[in-house]
């Protein structure tokens, strides 16, 4: 075959699938060129080959008419009916824009909108369905005049604004009128009972994946709460939400809010309930703060995925435009009111009409959307992927080539090159650059750093400084000459340069700390980004180089995770972490911002979190604002909202792949995480391990409820395994903890998930001391409450059992001599805080021996995991004297102290012995012998 549309690649391709499709028919060049262009449509095809008679028919392409996917008659379907045809209704028509994209050249305008209409009259057939099927159960809510509630189905984003993508993911929120019981049923069950169960069938019958594909992926975590929050809620109960804890970015998003399907008396409500939310009655220019800090987003956003070639996030896309848009709406939405569309396209419409933005402008960024949206929309048809970024194979530039007519592929990115630049630059017009901070300062730092006149130091740092200055410029000149600095970023790096010495010096800064500040700018010199973010937010490299005098962790940990310099920018968060019950929930939030679907991109999201708020926990300690146990305390709940949440993403994939164990939901998944050492102790520090133990509740004889269904015990063996890959995998962003599941039953050969009830007579049968030790500092951190209540009994009856006192001496005594021998690094000059005689170790032993001595007989010693309230508990009891129990807790926390300290200057956990050191190292030993040695 030849046609001279098509390169010779394409021509091929559309030959060869034309033959495996129809043989030897005589080939229609129009359906040939579909075939060619998109992978997606071939596949349809090659299951419905007679489509292509229908794709032919001219009337039928025209028409923008379309059936009802489902028939009338709703509650004799079941789900696989119900399901098949909603897949291949979705297809079908898919198919068709296909067609009309790719072949017939159709206006993108037209095919938005048209995917748009498809996408809600699929979502309201899907509702009809659910609502039918769950009367059948349930009954029906009704109103007062007998006529019946139905769920209202919110369509958020493009769905809201009807600009929907080709292969876009749906985002819904769901709300029902009022709270009425059914009634009909074989049971009358309450209104959020009734709904929930509506919410769930949609949801399955649009997200689940068949032998027939999926419909949408469908994406719930705008809604109020997030992933914690109710499925679906009632509007009073929204109406409340909004008013007392919406949140910024929710104006933002319910901006794009439409209600799908039929419209019906309750819409008024809900359209009346949401507008003093998302729009002021005044011209808001108060908004332009938060909007500054989105802009902040966008670009973060870009750097955090490292975007290239991407026509939607990166500068100039896709999100520039509508972010312009949306902006002016905000401001001035609540007085002119022909602004408040969830359309794009309308809203540059009535911005042109108000005069907000000049015409030409108009004509320019809704031609450049369209043409943007066009490009999204062949990226999207080639193969059904959610993806806006240019393709790196040569079949589908060659597709671009063709569609944008371009000459080549080198032409097709100019176009393209052109159109984001203006777009860019009209985004910069409209919302502004953060102001740069005025940094007036001596002309001597220029010349020392653009003519290398280090004698202009004189006089501006002290004497003893010079040199030790000297040698850190020398050294950064030297490590940049390896790199790879452009004509931007040696410009950048010369402004930004003399400023960072002029703050140094003020901050009387030390040669080995301004070698600190400067590694981290030789890390980050090749990305001029965040050399701009330096230069232009003074500020920002004001709190750099004062966290690096603070802390070499600090430092060393901002060059290795060079995006925490986006956290400088805002000094008043910096220093105040998080409340200690608000990292869980803050979690959830940040991963409302992230593809639900995208493993790689989660895994860095998480890692992010933690370096963030460790961070920020870190600034707030080096400053003084948190003592070292409040600093444990902030690092132990970050942990615990980093599982929880790497569980639920754990639990969803394998949800997916599996189905999920019978009688297990979401909030009740038989499935529970156990901490020991520091995590359970709540002690954990900057660089510490997690030391985790995996158990669950299912019996041997369950299996999971998906098409692929397993045992639950391998579901829960596999949630644990892909626990481990989300935490041990090193990504960009490093590891997100090294998790140690050794202290399981049978260590490294035992099962990775074990029955909670198998781990009880594993405990009382085979466990040996120094396991039982471990189990005093052993806590559930993420478990539902009846497997933290019988962890908790378990926990109890294993420590109070009644040991034979030289038996357990001699034990607690051999595994402490066993690892003093082996990981002690103590010397006559150095003392090992952790491992050395007299040190942490010892104090945490004497803590385990007391309560396996005595819980047997004085039972509230094992109530605590920490080492203090033990040691406290152990005095109360007349075990240690109060001048004994002194002495221990105030050397483990002066140990830890010192310890923590080391860890933030990298210092290691070897200190030089002082006489106070001595002392303490003198009278815990003592202690240590006379309870643990000589009692024997």
């Amino acid at each position: 075959m030849h046609d001279a549309t098509l390169p010779a690649n394409l021509a091929q391709l559309a030959q060869a699938r034309w033959q495996h499709l129809y043989g030897n028919k005589t080939i229609n060049s129009s359906l040939a060129r579909l075939l060619a262009m998109s992978d997606f449509a071939f596949r349809i095809l090659q299951k419905e080959p007679n489509l292509g008679e229908w794709l032919l028919d001219a009337q039928q392409m025209q028409s923008r008419e379309f059936p009802n996917p489902l028939p009338e008659e709703l509650t004799t379907l079941d789900d696989r009916q119900c399901f098949s045809l909603l897949r291949k209704y979705r297809q079908r028509f898919w198919l068709k824009v296909m067609w009309l994209d790719l072949v017939a050249g159709n206006d993108i305008a037209d095919s938005i909108a048209y995917i748009s209409k498809l996408s809600e009259a699929l979502i309201d057939a899907a509702n009809k369905w659910a609502f039918a099927q769950t009367i059948k159960q349930c009954g029906t809510p009704m109103d007062e005049f007998g006529k019946p509630l139905p769920m209202l189905v919110i369509g958020m984003g493009k769905l809201g604004g009807r600009e929907l993508n080709f292969s876009s993911d749906i985002d819904l929120i769901f709300c029902y009128p009022c709270n009425v019981p059914t009634q009909g049923g074989r049971k009358s069950v309450e209104a959020q009972i009734f709904y929930t169960k509506v919410a769930q069938k949609l949801i399955a019958a649009l997200d689940q994946v068949t032998v027939d594909g999926q419909v949408f992926r469908v994406d719930m975590r705008l809604r109020p709460f997030g992933e914690s929050g109710p499925l679906v809620m009632s509007l009073s109960a929204m109406e409340d939400y909004y008013q007392d804890q919406g949140r910024e970015w929710e104006r933002y998003a319910m901006l794009k809010a439409r209600l799908l399907g039929k419209q019906s008396e309750h819409w008024q409500t809900f359209y009346s309930m949401l507008r003093p939310f998302v729009y002021r009655r005044y011209i808001d220019f108060s908004v332009i703060e938060s909007l500054r800090k989105m802009k902040h987003m966008i670009a973060q956003e870009v750097r955090r995925k490292g975007l290239v070639n991407n026509i939607k996030l990166g500068a100039g896309g896709i999100r520039e435009v509508e972010f312009i848009v949306q902006a002016l709406q905000m401001i001035r939405g609540g007085r002119d009111t022909s602004l408040q569309t969830p359309s794009i396209v309308n809203a540059l419409k009535q911005l042109d009409t108000l005069e907000v933005i000049p015409h030409d402008v108009v004509d320019s960024l809704h031609e450049h959307y369209l043409f943007l949206r066009k490009i999204e929309q062949y990226l999207q048809a080639f193969d059904d992927q959610q993806t806006q970024t240019l393709p790196d194979n040569a079949i589908s530039q060659a597709r671009l080539i063709v569609l944008m007519d371009c000459k080549g592929y080198e032409q097709c990115l100019e176009v393209l090159q052109k159109v984001m630049l203006s777009v860019r630059d009209e985004f910069t017009h409209v919302i502004g650059d953060e102001p740069q901070e005025d940094s007036e300062f001596d002309d001597a730092f220029t010349y020392v750093w653009l003519e290398g006149d280090t004698e202009q130091l004189a006089g501006k740092v002290t004497e003893s400084q010079i040199q030790p200055w000297q040698s850190a410029l020398k050294s950064f000149i030297n490590a940049l000459k390896k790199k790879q600095v452009g004509a931007r970023g040696a410009d950048i790096l010369d402004k930004l340069l003399p400023c960072l010495l002029h703050q140094a010096a003020e901050q009387n800064l030390s040669g080995n700390v301004l070698t600190s500040v400067l590694n981290i700018i030789a890390t980050i010199v090749s990305r001029t980004a965040y050399l701009e973010l330096l230069y232009e937010n003074q500020g920002a490299l004001k709190q750099l180089i004062s966290l690096s005098a603070h802390s070499l962790w600090i430092a060393e940990h901002i060059a290795k995770y060079p995006i925490l310099l986006d956290e400088l920018l805002d000094p008043a968060a910096l220093y105040k972490p998080l409340p200690l019950q608000a990292y869980k929930l803050e979690i959830r939030q940040y991963f409302l911002r992230i593809e639900q679907h995208d493993l790689e991109q989660q895994m860095e999201a998480l890692r992010q979190f933690k370096q963030t708020h460790q961070l920020r926990i870190a600034a707030a300690d080096a400053t003084g604002v948190l003592n070292i146990m409040q600093v444990s305390d902030h690092l132990t709940a970050l942990a615990e909202a980093i599982i929880e949440q790497s569980v639920n993403l754990a639990w969803q994939q394998m949800v997916v792949r599996f189905g999920q164990p019978q009688h297990c939901h979401e909030d009740a998944k038989g499935f529970a995480v156990i901490a020991y050492g520091k995590a359970g102790g709540w002690e954990l520090g900057y660089d510490s391990d997690l030391d985790l133990v995996f158990v669950h509740n299912s019996d041997g004889d369950s299996y999971t409820e998906g098409e692929k269904s397993i045992t639950s015990r391998q579901f829960y063996l596999k949630l644990a395994q892909r626990l481990m890959h989300l935490f041990n995998t090193r990504t960009a962003s490093g590891i997100l903890y090294e998790l140690d599941t050794r202290l399981r039953p049978e260590g490294n050969s035992g099962l990775l998930a074990i029955n909670l009830e198998s781990f009880y007579q594993y405990q009382l049968q085979q466990a040996w001391t120094w396991e039982h030790q471990a189990l005093v500092r052993a806590r559930i951190v993420l478990g539902e409450s009846s497997m933290a209540a019988r962890f908790n009994e378990i926990r109890t009856r294993v420590l109070h059992q009644e040991r034979t006192r030289e038996k357990l001496l001699e034990d607690v005594v051999t595994m402490r001599e066993k690892m003093r021998t082996h990981l002690s690094k103590d010397t006559d000059v150095l003392f090992d805080l952790k491992q050395g005689k007299g040190g942490m170790t010892d104090i945490e032993f004497l803590a385990q021996y007391f309560v396996l001595n005595y819980a047997h007989s004085h039972p509230e010693i094992s109530t605590y995991t920490d080492n203090v309230r033990i040691l406290a508990c152990a005095h109360k009891l007349a075990i240690l004297s109060a001048q004994e129990q002194t002495i221990l807790i105030d050397a483990y926390c002066f140990f830890r102290e010192r310890y923590h300290n080391q860890s933030l200057n990298s210092q290691g956990k070897c200190t030089v012995r002082d006489d106070l050191l001595s002392k303490m190292i003198e009278q815990v030993t003592q202690i240590f012998n006379a309870v643990l040695i000589l009692k024997s």
